[in-house]
């Protein structure tokens, strides 16, 4: 059964990515679906510790687990880093129309 979750915040999503462990599990994760013990090989933690930052990944809406048996497999959620990505670009496009604007105003000024 797949876990049904409310609408993540951008900051539990930005808070989730703070840590470089779940930025690894990310990056693995983008390649495709991978067992919680599978995450936790590369990593020099117990496995409690890995299920807890799967936890804050599933909260951040950054990952969706399903269990089938005793297997426990974790998969991205694309839509969160969509949200994450919309967010960046609405800033980047907001400090260069500012940069812009005060490039524009610094030119009108010396040809004063």
């Amino acid at each position: 059964m797949l876990n049904q979750r409310a609408e993540p915040s951008l900051d539990h999503l930005f808070q989730a990515l703070a840590d470089p462990t779940r930025r690894r599990m990310v990056e693995r994760l983008s390649q495709g679906p991978a067992s919680v013990s599978e995450l936790a090989k590369p990593f020099s933690m117990s496995l409690p510790a890995v299920v807890q930052h799967l936890q804050v990944l599933e909260q951040s809406g950054l990952v969706r687990s399903e269990k089938v048996g005793r297997v426990r497999t974790c998969s991205i959620d694309a839509t969160a880093l969509t949200q994450a990505e919309q967010w960046l670009n609405d800033q980047r496009l907001a400090w260069e129309q500012r940069l812009d604007r005060l490039g524009d105003f610094l030119a009108a000024s010396e040809s004063e």
